[in-house]
C-alpha cells in the first residue's frame, strides 16, 4: 500500500507549525475511552441469469449414458420386459412457467419383452426382441439441498414422445401407456425428493478454494494479508419471463487481517446453504488496515527529518521526534519543535496536536476535525500569543490539515479486483465499478485501524 508521505502535502496545511501557544482545556495527560472499530462485516450477492443453453449443456453432461433399466418390468396383459433406456440425443430444455422447466430427452428403449409363466406363455415360449426411439417430454421442478446436491422436487412424464407397441401371436398391445407409467414410477422412488443427482459441490469447492484464499498487501516495510471467513451461504432462485434460470447467490462474513507471515494456508470452509431472501446486484468489502504507532511514528520522522518547514518571511519550524497515540476517538501527535524568528531567540518546545481523522469525499483528502492543542514550552511570550489567538488557529488547523489520498487506496489493493475475477468451466465472473475509498479511522491502543469499503457489482458471462 502506498501510504503519502508528510512531505508531499501542501506545506500551506502545516498551520499547526505557527502554534506557539498554550490550551488549557486539552490535558495531555487524560485516559480517554476508546472506541472499537466496526465489525469488519462484508456481503456478495449475485443475481445469475443462468441462459437455457448453458442449463442443456449442464444437463448433457451430467445425465449417463443409461438413464436406467430394469428386469421383468410388469407392463400389464401378462407382459413382462426387461428393458434399458438409454440417451438417444442432445437434451433441449425450455421454460413452461415460472417454477418448471419442460425437457425433451431422445431416448432408445431397447430390451425383450415376453408373457409371464402360465396361460399364453405355455403356448408361447419365444421371448421378443423391442428397439424403438422415443423422444419423452418430461416437465420437472429443480431444487438445491443445503449439501449442494441438485435434485427435482417434482418430476411428470407429459409425453412419451412416440408410440410403443409389439404384436404377440396376432394381439397387438400397445406398451405406450405403460411405459409412461413405468417411467414415472421410477422416476418416483428414484429422482423426486433426490439431491444427489447432480452434485455442485466440487465445482463450488474448487472455486471457493481459489477466491477464500488470503489476498497479501505490500505496506511499506511490511506485508499485511486478509482473508474471508464466511458464516452465510445463502441460494435462491426463479424462471424468468425471458426463459432464463435465475440464480441469486449469496455470501457473507468477516475479513480477518493477519501477518504475512501468519496468514491461513487455505480458505476457511463454507457453511451450511440456506435460503437467500436478497436479489440486488452489489459487492461490499470492508478490509481493516492496522499500523501500529511505531510504524507511524518511523513514516512521520523520515519524512521531515533535517526539515525546516518556512511559515513565513521570517520564521521557520523544525519538529522532530514525532510520537503518536490514541486520544479517544482523535489521533494525537507529540513532537518536539525549535521555532527560529530573524533577530529573535529560538523558542523550543513540545507540541501535542490532536484531531479526528475523517474521509472528505469531494476533495479525496483526509482531514482532521475537532481539532485541539497543547503547548508546553518555557517561552511566556509563546503562551501568551497562543492563547489569544486560539480560535483563529483551530480553524485554520481544520482547514490545512489535508492529507491527499486519491490514488493511496485505489492503489493499495490492486490484487482485489484480480482475486474477484472468477473463472469455471461454466461462468467467469468479474467486478464492474469497483471502487474503494476510506469507510473510517479507528485509534486504538497499539495503533491506527483504518477500514477500507470496496464497492462494486458483479458481472458474469456464461460460456
Amino acid at each position: 500500500m502506498k501510504i503519502p508521505k508528510l512531505y508531499d502535502f501542501p506545506v500551506a496545511w502545516i498551520g499547526f507549525l505557527c502554534v506557539i501557544f498554550s490550551c488549557k482545556s486539552l490535558n495531555p495527560t487524560a485516559n480517554l475511552p476508546l472506541t472499537p472499530p466496526p465489525p469488519t462485516y462484508s456481503r456478495v450477492n449475485v443475481p445469475l441469469d443462468i441462459p437455457l443453453q448453458t442449463l442443456s449443456n449442464l444437463a448433457n453432461q451430467a445425465l449417463p449414458s443409461v438413464l436406467f433399466s430394469g428386469e421383468k418390468m410388469d407392463l400389464g396383459n401378462d407382459v413382462r420386459g426387461d428393458l434399458s433406456f438409454t440417451r438417444a440425443g442432445m437434451i433441449q430444455i425450455k421454460a413452461l412457467d415460472t417454477e418448471q422447466f419442460e425437457v425433451i430427452l431422445p431416448v432408445e428403449v431397447s430390451g425383450e419383452v415376453g408373457l409371464r409363466p402360465g396361460g399364453l406363455r405355455n403356448l408361447f415360449q419365444n421371448r421378443i426382441p423391442i428397439q424403438q426411439q422415443l423422444n419423452p417430454v418430461i416437465r420437472i421442478n429443480p431444487e438445491l439441498a443445503p449439501n449442494w446436491g441438485l435434485g427435482l422436487s417434482s418430476f411428470e412424464l407429459a409425453d412419451l414422445g412416440g408410440k410403443m407397441g409389439l404384436e404377440i401371436m396376432g394381439m397387438q398391445l400397445d406398451l405406450t401407456k405403460l411405459i409412461t407409467q413405468q417411467i414415472n414410477q421410477y422416476a418416483a422412488q428414484n429422482l423426486v425428493g433426490k439431491s444427489a443427482l447432480f452434485s455442485l459441490k466440487p465445482i463450488v469447492d474448487q472455486t471457493w478454494s481459489q477466491v477464500g484464499k488470503p489476498v497479501v498487501v505490500e505496506l511499506p516495510g511490511k506485508s499485511q494479508a486478509f482473508s474471508i471467513q464466511p458464516d452465510s451461504v445463502r441460494w435462491s432462485e426463479e424462471i424468468l419471463a425471458s426463459g432464463q434460470y435465475r440464480v441469486n447467490l449469496g455470501l457473507s462474513g468477516r475479513v480477518n487481517a493477519h501477518p504475512a507471515d501468519a496468514a491461513p494456508s487455505r480458505a476457511f470452509p463454507l457453511p451450511v446453504l440456506t435460503e437467500n431472501t436478497a436479489s440486488d446486484n452489489v459487492l461490499e468489502v470492508r478490509i481493516p488496515i492496522f499500523l501500529r504507532y511505531e510504524e507511524l511514528n518511523t513514516w512521520l520522522n523520515q519524512s521531515f527529518q533535517n526539515q525546516r518547514l518556512r511559515i513565513n518571511r521570517t520564521t521557520t519550524f523544525q519538529p522532530s521526534n514525532f510520537q503518536t497515540q490514541a486520544y479517544g476517538e482523535r489521533l494525537g501527535i507529540w513532537m518536539d519543535f525549535v521555532a527560529d524568528q530573524e533577530g529573535k531567540e529560538a523558542i523550543d518546545g513540545r507540541l501535542f496536536l490532536v484531531g479526528k481523522p475523517v474521509f472528505d469525499p469531494d476533495s479525496q483528502d483526509l482531514v482532521f476535525r475537532e481539532v485541539n492543542f497543547y503547548l508546553d514550552s518555557d517561552s511566556r511570550k509563546a503562551r501568551t500569543a497562543a492563547s489569544l489567538k486560539k480560535r483563529k488557529i483551530t480553524r485554520q488547523l481544520s482547514q490545512r490539515m489535508r492529507f491527499p489520498l486519491e490514488d493511496t487506496f485505489q492503489s493499495s489493493l490492486g490484487g482485489l479486483e484480480e482475486r474477484l475475477q472468477i473463472q469455471t468451466p461454466y461462468v467467469d465472473l468479474g467486478v464492474n465499478e469497483l471502487e474503494v475509498l476510506p469507510a473510517g479511522f479507528y485509534p486504538e491502543a497499539k495503533g491506527l485501524t483504518i477500514h477500507l469499503q470496496a464497492t462494486g457489482r458483479v458481472k458474469s458471462v456464461w460460456k
